[in-house]
């Protein structure tokens, strides 16, 4: 396991019934109703966890993107980074999968996928499910 130096920390904390709960964060910037997803056989009257690290690892992901197109000195223009994640059955229990849609519409495919490829490599996301979950990393053009 690799041991980091923190450069910020956040916490949250879940109350009520899990996925039918409440998530809030410590400084509370993130309240939010849980309820599970209709296609679980929930009410899907609130957010979910799935939905939560979509949105977080399509950000991180995203800002991983335009680090490494700033070092190698490409413009990504009006791009985007679009997470897919899905919970289905794993053995005995649950597992994850991500697919991460990357639009760069200002280079070409080869190029925006090199880009990809390398905030692949960077991003905490991405590192964290690396060798856990299956990561599918796809360039889209516009």
């Amino acid at each position: 396991m690799n041991e980091i130096e923190p450069i910020y920390t956040t916490e949250a904390i879940a109350t009520g019934a899990g996925r039918d709960g409440h998530v809030q964060t410590a400084d509370g910037r993130v309240s939010l109703d849980l309820a599970i997803p209709q296609e679980m056989g929930g009410s899907g009257d609130g957010a979910n966890p799935e939905q939560l690290f979509a949105a977080g690892y399509a950000a991180c992901f995203h800002s991983a993107l335009q680090g490494v197109a700033r070092q190698a000195k490409q413009e990504l223009g009006d791009s985007s980074v679009g997470a897919r994640v899905s919970i289905g059955r794993a053995g005995e229990g649950y597992g994850l999968a991500v697919t991460l849609e990357v639009v760069v519409p200002d280079l070409p495919h080869e190029v925006a996928q090199g880009l990809a490829d390398a905030a692949h490599r960077v991003c905490p996301y991405s590192n964290a499910t690396r060798g856990n979950i299956r990561v599918d990393v796809v360039v889209v053009d516009d």
